[in-house]
């Protein structure tokens, strides 16, 4: 739950600012400043740290012309909408849920390197229609100062969209946002990164509902009963590639576990299971990819 210091008005977000670094500071000031010269904002809202972050300047720099939305879809696993939903109560800023629908492009089911570009524009377009009818003038994400490293076709296309980055534009890096995160009471300011099913999918492999769902399944198992947070279950197909952070790999060194763990995700529909001793790594579905090597991702 958010703490019963965290802002609620514009000007209580000043009883923070003494706590933060001049530079976090500046940073902070210069967001709030942007955005609230916006005057109404829409923001793309995943539930993850930086966009909530945004959520809740957003909220703090114009009330109620402030409004969240969250794409639903089969890549989303439902426990993120769940986190979204309550995260957006907490803040107190207006929610929206929508549908997206990039199962229905060929191009982002085909998964080429840049599948996330078409995802993106997919979201691209369904944000600017409920802005539309919302009369919002101005859509923002949570991409931060670290997010255009590397190999990131999704924040491109956002880009091209012209979807405005309010972290990314005042220059705050993810240690940054979960400072300031922390700071402000944000209850998920160290939730690792989670992006959609479909990175756990190898490049050329299709995307289908099925395997997002195994995927989900597979992965909501582990942590049932290990309890790890960094976490991916990587889809190749017939196998299962497990990754978890490098000091949760000791939970996993049990044979009952083992054991459980594989007959869940057989019953799942993986043929083989295994877990990846190098522990988890940004990007790993790019250590084979001509395209993607080397560059890194925010998967």
């Amino acid at each position: 739950m958010l703490t019963a210091k965290t802002p609620n008005q514009p000007q209580e977000l000043d009883v923070f600012l003494p706590a933060m670094s001049p530079a976090l500071r500046a940073k902070a000031d210069e967001a709030l400043k942007m955005l609230r010269g916006f005057g109404n904002v829409l923001v793309a809202f995943s539930g993850g740290i930086d966009s909530t972050l945004v959520a809740l300047l957003a909220k703090v720099a114009v009330g109620k012309n402030a409004v969240a939305v969250t794409a639903d879809s089969p890549s989303l696993a439902k426990s993120e909408l769940e986190q979204a939903r309550k995260l957006a109560e907490e803040i107190g800023i207006r929610h929206m849920v929508i549908r997206t629908e990039e199962l229905d492009d060929p191009k982002y089911v085909s998964n080429p390197a840049n599948r996330c570009y078409f995802c993106k524009k997919e979201l691209s377009e369904k944000l600017k229609l409920v802005a539309a009818d919302l009369g919002v003038s101005v859509i923002v994400d949570g991409t931060n100062a670290d997010d255009f490293v590397g190999h990131r076709p999704g924040a491109a296309a956002l880009a091209e969209e012209g979807v405005r980055k309010p972290l990314f534009e005042v220059g705050m890096t993810k240690v940054e946002v979960r400072e300031l995160s922390r700071l402000l009471g944000l209850p998920n300011f160290d939730k690792p990164s989670m992006p959609c099913l479909s990175s756990r999918v190898q490049y050329g492999q299709i995307i289908t509902p099925e395997r997002l769902t195994r995927i989900e399944r597979s992965e909501s198992f582990i942590r049932s009963i290990t309890g790890v947070r960094e976490l991916r279950v990587r889809d190749h197909g017939n196998l299962a590639r497990i990754e978890v952070g490098e000091d949760e790999r000791q939970f996993f060194f049990n044979e009952s576990v083992l054991d459980k763990i594989a007959a869940a995700l057989r019953g799942y529909g993986f043929t083989y299971v295994s877990l990846d001793i190098i522990g988890y790594r940004s990007g790993s579905m790019n250590e084979t990819s001509t395209s993607t090597k080397s560059k890194g991702t925010e998967k």
